[in-house]
């Protein structure tokens, strides 16, 4: 059976997270919140299958549609997403290069991304915003040079980004991409996390985006270049992973960019990644405002 997602909300001005259900959201915060103020608090504990078993077991007290979906963990210590982690996607550089022995990494700010449902912001500096549906691991259990064996007991939970960019912002300076992926509200997170398992879980899990309902990204996490084993394992070698920690893994071929012409996302457009037992994260595009 498959574990009750867990979502992050607000209703009527105050943000709660809850077990999103067949007719609703059940208000976890109401029942755990002394204990765990925010499911990062919960991640910590272990306690995230305790709660979605408790969730399961309860009728909806919100609909969805009286909900604002927000990033799932709120205000994580780390963000950090991999680049050029597919084949083809590495095939795209038309560079000649091999496969990367190690993986490319940059950091992300929270305030860069919104949560499902809510509108990416195409930014009044560039009107080059782009999708890159990706798998993110939330990692569960602190550690510092974690062996590959053990990595996946790291892993609390999963969950979809569009980890939306500013392609000319990425190439504002010779060898970092920080301005591009850092721009406010230009990428998302969610719906909801679903509590890890086991890595049949993860190990093939099809990972698509659309836009407009026309499929542009399609790919397995089972071809990436680099595994969630290697991943934590490498992350946790120079920095310490702690609880609500997001691995954001790597975009497959696709992206709009990458067309010819580029085909970058305009106000109304509608993004939406989806992944195999996970769910869909949906988003629009608007412009932002002066």
């Amino acid at each position: 059976m498959t574990p009750t997602r867990i979502a992050t909300f607000s209703i009527d001005g105050v943000t709660k997270y809850g077990g999103v259900v067949k007719d609703g959201v059940v208000d976890l915060s109401a029942r755990f919140g002394k204990e765990f103020p925010t499911l990062r608090e919960a991640i910590a504990a272990g306690a995230l299958m305790k709660i979605a078993e408790d969730a399961a077991r309860r009728p909806a007290d919100h609909a969805l549609d009286a909900i604002t979906w927000l990033p799932p963990i709120p205000a994580p210590e780390k963000i950090i997403c991999i680049g050029v982690n597919y084949p083809d996607r590495n095939a795209e550089y038309k560079d000649g290069q091999d496969a990367p022995k190690y993986p490319s990494m940059f950091l992300r700010m929270p305030r860069s991304f919104v949560g499902h449902q809510t509108p990416l912001v195409r930014p009044r500096a560039s009107n080059q915003l782009d999708y890159e549906g990706e798998l993110v691991l939330v990692i569960g259990k602190a550690g510092r040079h974690i062996p590959e064996s053990a990595a996946l007991d790291h892993i609390a939970a999963v969950t979809l980004c569009n980890e939306g960019t500013i392609r000319d912002w990425v190439r504002h300076a010779k060898f970092n991409v920080t301005q591009g992926k850092n721009f406010d509200s230009t990428g998302s997170i969610g719906p909801w996390i679903a509590p890890y398992t086991n890595e049949t879980q993860i190990a093939d899990i099809r990972l698509t985006t659309r836009v407009n309902g026309e499929t542009r990204q399609d790919d397995r996490t089972s071809r990436l270049i680099f595994g969630f084993r290697y991943l934590i394992n490498y992350i946790s070698t120079f920095a310490t992973l702690v609880p609500g920690d997001i691995i954001v893994t790597g975009t497959p071929t696709g992206a709009g960019a990458r067309f010819d012409p580029p085909r970058y996302l305009k106000p109304g457009d509608l993004i939406e990644i989806e992944a195999e037992n996970i769910g869909v994260l949906r988003n629009s595009v608007i412009d932002e405002t002066p």
